[in-house]
């Protein structure tokens, strides 16, 4: 069945009554503080919560709505712009992504300039709504991907965010080397053939544009109702290691392990399986601004999402 298409975008009909901005001061380096963005957002009208070590960011959006707010933003990495994120879907509420965070991906996907953060915060009053997906998986919200396999296990590593290239190759080596586990991991293809404990596994809210070595991966759409799906085998001696690339709506994780560990927009998880993942169409009530000029795009942020 044709997925109905997505509502153009369109201006906000009326400005936020008591929007709410939630800072993770800690993100991206201490991003959010070298910007004022919680000075930026009060001299706005914007009520700046700014996070402290042991809260819960979710329980916190939650209770903002709960006592009247009709707008919420998030200023910091993805690991905190999609806990916000998924509280506004659950509650339907315009979200404002303010990118204060070390890459910034699902800022950069949709179009929000991340060399400019403070700018992001015009966007609770001026600005353009745009109906976007996000991605579920066992009931918890992505904005960007989930993995399994060595980047899966890569992000449980203490060192993980000060050394990520070197912690990514000695799990790489720990888990296909000579005696060690791939995950336990079983998929299927769009073609029918089974993976079993594939070295990575990815599956991706839309899917990301084939680009050159090195270059940071790009989600062309974020409307578009589809996964991006990513398998890589594990190699074996003497075999170039097998890989498939595909989209689908939904996609079932089994294995022969209870409880998988995975990277979920960046963070460590732990999940129990069998896993469903798959997009919601439409879920997330992005408020972006227009970029300002074609040089947003050649920096590295796509268009905007366009509707489908």
């Amino acid at each position: 069945m044709s997925r109905p298409p997505t509502a153009e975008p369109r201006a906000a009909e009326a400005l936020p009554r008591r929007p709410v901005l939630f800072v993770n001061p800690r993100s991206g380096g201490g991003a959010a503080g070298r910007a004022r963005l919680s000075d930026c957002a009060r001299e706005l009208g914007i009520e700046a919560i700014e996070l402290v070590p042991g809260q819960r960011l979710d329980a916190l959006v939650a209770a903002a709505i709960d006592d009247g707010a009709d707008a919420v933003g998030a200023a910091g990495g993805d690991g905190s712009i999609a806990t916000v994120a998924a509280v506004a879907c659950a509650r339907d509420v315009p979200f404002v992504c303010v990118p204060a965070g070390t890459r910034n991906h699902f800022a950069r996907d949709l179009g929000v300039d991340p060399r400019d953060p403070a700018r992001a915060l015009g966007a609770f009053a001026a600005g353009i709504e745009r109906r976007v997906d996000v991605g579920e998986i066992d009931g918890r919200v992505f904005l960007n991907n989930v993995s399994f396999g060595v980047y899966g296990e890569a992000v449980r590593a203490t060192g993980y965010r000060d050394a990520k290239l070197r912690t990514l190759l000695q799990t790489a080596e720990e888990m296909l080397g000579p005696g060690g586990e791939a995950g336990g991991l079983r998929v299927v293809d769009d073609l029918g053939v089974e993976h079993r404990g594939p070295a990575l596994l990815l599956a991706s809210n839309n899917p990301y544009a084939p680009r050159r070595p090195g270059a940071r991966g790009v989600r062309p759409a974020l409307d578009g109702g589809r996964l991006g799906i990513v398998v890589v085998d594990a190699p074996a001696p003497r075999t170039p290691p097998r890989a498939r690339a595909w989209t689908a709506p939904t996609l079932v994780v089994d294995g022969d392990r209870e409880i998988v560990h995975a990277g979920l927009d960046g963070e460590s998880v732990d999940l129990r399986m069998p896993l469903r993942i798959a997009v919601r169409p439409g879920a997330l009530r992005a408020r972006v601004l227009a970029p300002r000029s074609r040089s947003v795009r050649d920096a590295g942020s796509p268009r905007p999402a366009q509707a489908s």
